[in-house]
């Protein structure tokens, strides 16, 4: 027993020593061995155990009863954890293309998540008479957005079209193991392949093809997010998005039009003609714009595919309430702008407090304006003068008459 103040009394430290033996005694009637081997260690200090220090004679009955309590939640936390793979359901995951989010897990318990992805090669348009070949997972840039919960046992399908010129293969950022899928899953034109694996860190992460020039494949578009959710989900919120930027490396400067083709050593000088979201100039502007209505929390998911430059992310017109950093459980409040390393992620959200159109960019402020990174969220609903009052006048100005005044 950790003696954490350093000047507890010979008897109490006994005393938490019987208490952390009740303990396990607890855990053994509930669970077995393994389970009172799981019994977590009790500081002294704690106010649960100074309250039994206080009556160490009357009141045994009382605290194995406490104990057990503790002791049932922690069997409950854990066991879920202990269920054969061959006895846990089998969900079919649901994806979402970008903008849309794939829809929250909504359950409580682990599953069997049966994932499957399609590669192909395909031409489409980078920009408004511009055309491109893009390599993708599911026939878009970003790939499907994936969904599974802390803790499910994933089957994971990659198939390779025919018609593909290339093998493919995925790396999983949230895999534990060899290659994040990628060895397992490299798939030459008209082959499948499966391997399984646990979800055991939620957060959000990028997926990503890493075969060889793993580079080209990722400049081509072969990128996206799996997300997993704890084991308690997040909470709801009224809008959720899926943003992924990306850079592109085309023979042609931005903007010439015609079929390009991916430029190598453009890509090693990180010299990109284009850095866009979701794959295309103009993929979040106009009649592609992302909705909102003033009162609603928004959430966005949003990652960098890269494959060089990171992102300074940031919203005009708004600031972001809970920031997600890198992904992870860390959470950063009131936040301009955040950084999103290639290879990276983010979760922001922020609530919507009057109509505006907001604008997001990478604020590396010429990859906006200059090279397609920019899109908008437009917010509806009644104004709010108090917030945010609009211009009130515009008159001359005169800085000498001001002068003289």
């Amino acid at each position: 027993m950790r003696n954490t103040r350093g000047n507890l009394h010979v008897g109490a430290i006994v005393g938490a020593a019987a208490l952390v033996v009740t303990l396990a005694v607890a855990l053994a009637l509930l669970g077995g061995r393994e389970a009172a081997a799981a019994a977590p260690a009790v500081a002294a200090d704690d106010p649960h155990v100074q309250h039994t220090l206080a009556d160490t004679s009357g009141q045994h009955a009382h605290d194995l009863t406490i104990n057990a309590v503790w002791a049932e939640r922690a069997l409950r936390a854990d066991e879920e954890d202990q269920v054969p793979v061959a006895d846990l359901p089998v969900v079919v995951a649901e994806v979402g293309y970008a903008p849309n989010a794939a829809p929250p897990v909504n359950r409580d318990y682990r599953a069997h998540v049966q994932v499957t992805l399609e590669t192909t090669e395909e031409v489409m348009e980078l920009a408004d008479g511009v055309e491109y070949r893009f390599w993708t997972f599911g026939g878009s840039v970003p790939g499907p957005m994936i969904r599974v919960r802390e803790g499910d046992y994933v089957t994971f399908t990659l198939q390779n079209h025919p018609s593909s010129l290339m093998p493919h293969n995925i790396d999983l950022h949230a895999v534990s193991g060899q290659g994040g899928g990628a060895e397992a899953t490299l798939v030459s034109p008209g082959q499948q392949a499966t391997f399984a694996f646990t979800a055991l860190n939620p957060g959000v992460y990028v997926y990503h093809c890493a075969t060889a020039p793993v580079g080209m494949h990722i400049a081509n578009g072969m990128y996206g997010l799996i997300v997993v959710e704890p084991k308690e989900g997040f909470t709801p919120v009224d809008r959720e998005y899926y943003v992924v930027q990306g850079d592109f490396y085309t023979a042609g400067d931005f903007g010439e039009r015609g079929l390009q083709d991916f430029d190598m050593q453009r890509a090693i000088k990180e010299d990109a003609a284009y850095v866009v979201f979701n794959g295309r100039v103009g993929s979040l502007t106009g009649d592609n714009a992302l909705q909102a209505k003033v009162g609603e929390t928004v959430r966005l998911f949003v990652g960098n595919g890269g494959p060089n430059l990171s992102s300074s992310f940031h919203v005009i017109g708004d600031v972001f309430d809970r920031v997600w950093l890198e992904g992870g459980a860390m959470i950063n409040r009131d936040v301009q702008t955040t950084m999103i390393p290639a290879g990276g992620a983010v979760v922001v959200e922020f609530d919507t407090d009057v109509p505006a159109s907001l604008t997001l960019v990478d604020h590396a402020i010429f990859r906006a304006f200059n090279k397609g990174a920019i899109g908008s969220l437009v917010v509806t609903g009644e104004e709010d003068h108090v917030v945010f009052s609009d211009r009130i006048d515009i008159r001359p100005y005169d800085p000498e008459a001001t002068a003289g005044n």
